[in-house]
């Protein structure tokens, strides 16, 4: 089978990947198809506004002008052009999973007023958006996140082989016949996982694992659940209150009892810096009694740096508690801050029950400012 005459790269260290990309860029821009590595398997695309090159692609890959490929943008920026008011679980999921093997379908509910389709055209459409609904991917290979971060646009890809033919997880695995249709291949060897990416369906029916891949279903339930962790000293009595408030008020936002929150992608717990010993304070528990809610079954957790890589969120009752919560993560400064702008939640310990409701009036100020500036 005759074809083109394929350039093959084997770039090495950051000046090799850059040129490549320089070389992947030209030919894209030319109405090319390029082979390119991802962390998972080798894929081949192009340029989402280049109809010449969509129209070849779908010869190469057998894809009538009904179906969309895959679309592999560069970070979640990118992904807002394409599926406007990102929320929810599909933000908190990329935000946590991407660049990474992860391949998102999301619902669009008009795609010719999304901001890349005014910006190129409508024609470009047909590439990207099937029956309202479109698939993201954000690779984390060197190569192809530095070609993604140059490139205007975003490209559209499949994998790299041909349908019935298993992925290819080096580029030598591409199949000859495949590379006589394409310009460039990028190879690097074999991929970091050499496995496919998990995609994932994400709507307001919840998340739906659609083919199993590198993510397995228990590691994304973890990046689908919104993790909500309240920290204070001993976790006796106030980060203990402040969890049972933010359950018992997200309960109320979701129509459903606590203990069905996670129906909802929802977690909300606490821990203490020097937590472990014991149950929650018996001050505590009846202030947060007279709410409703019960804290007699609270056992005291000592916070771990797991704790607070898993979280979303975490909230601090002082400025001492930010500071060893950091000391243990300083690596997740974006996601800890106070739970009062400014303030401090003092500690009740060894005053009366009144104290303890002055100090939970005051949690509970801060608990709904911060759950309303979540993105439930």
């Amino acid at each position: 089978m005759e074809g083109i005459e394929t350039i093959i790269i084997k770039p090495e260290g950051d000046a090799g990947r850059e040129e490549a990309v320089r070389e992947a860029m030209q030919v894209l821009d030319e109405d090319g198809l390029v082979a390119f590595p991802t962390e998972t398997v080798y894929g081949v695309g192009c340029r989402v506004d280049r109809p010449k090159a969509v129209d070849r692609l779908r010869k190469l890959k057998g894809r009538s002008e009904e179906k969309a490929f895959t679309v592999h943008v560069a970070d979640m920026a990118t992904a807002d052009q394409v599926v406007p008011g990102l929320r929810g679980t599909a933000k908190r999921m990329m935000r946590k999973a991407w660049p990474g093997p992860l391949t998102l379908v999301l619902p669009v509910v008009n795609p010719s007023q999304t901001a890349l389709v005014k910006k190129i055209g409508e024609s470009a459409m047909g590439a990207m958006y099937y029956d309202g609904r479109i698939g993201l991917r954000c690779p984390s290979d060197p190569v192809s996140q530095l070609l993604l971060q140059q490139l205007p646009v975003p490209i559209v890809a499949a994998s790299a082989n041909f349908a019935g033919q298993p992925a290819a997880i080096e580029g030598q695995d591409i199949h000859e016949d495949l590379l006589k249709q394409v310009e460039l291949l990028i190879d690097v060897g074999p991929t970091q996982y050499r496995k496919a990416s998990t995609i994932v369906s994400v709507d307001d029916g919840g998340v739906e694992i659609l083919r199993e891949g590198v993510l397995d279903p228990r590691m994304i339930e973890r990046l689908a659940t919104l993790k909500i962790l309240f920290v204070c000293t001993g976790n006796t009595c106030r980060s203990p209150m402040a969890e049972a408030i933010a359950s018992q008020w997200l309960a109320e936002h979701f129509d459903c009892q606590i203990e069905d929150l996670n129906q909802h992608d929802v977690e909300v717990s606490s821990a203490g810096l020097l937590g472990g010993c014991g149950g929650a304070n018996e001050q505590a528990v009846e202030v947060i009694r007279r709410r409703g809610v019960r804290l007699e079954g609270h056992n005291s957790r000592m916070l771990t740096v797991d704790m607070v890589e898993q979280a979303d969120y975490v909230f601090a009752m002082t400025k001492s508690h930010l500071h060893g919560i950091l000391g243990l993560a300083s690596h997740m400064e974006d996601r800890v801050c106070l739970l009062l702008d400014g303030q401090e939640v003092s500690d009740p310990i060894g005053g009366s029950v009144n104290d303890y409701e002055s100090c939970a009036r005051g949690i509970e100020v801060g608990v709904y400012a911060r759950l309303k500036e979540i993105d439930l």
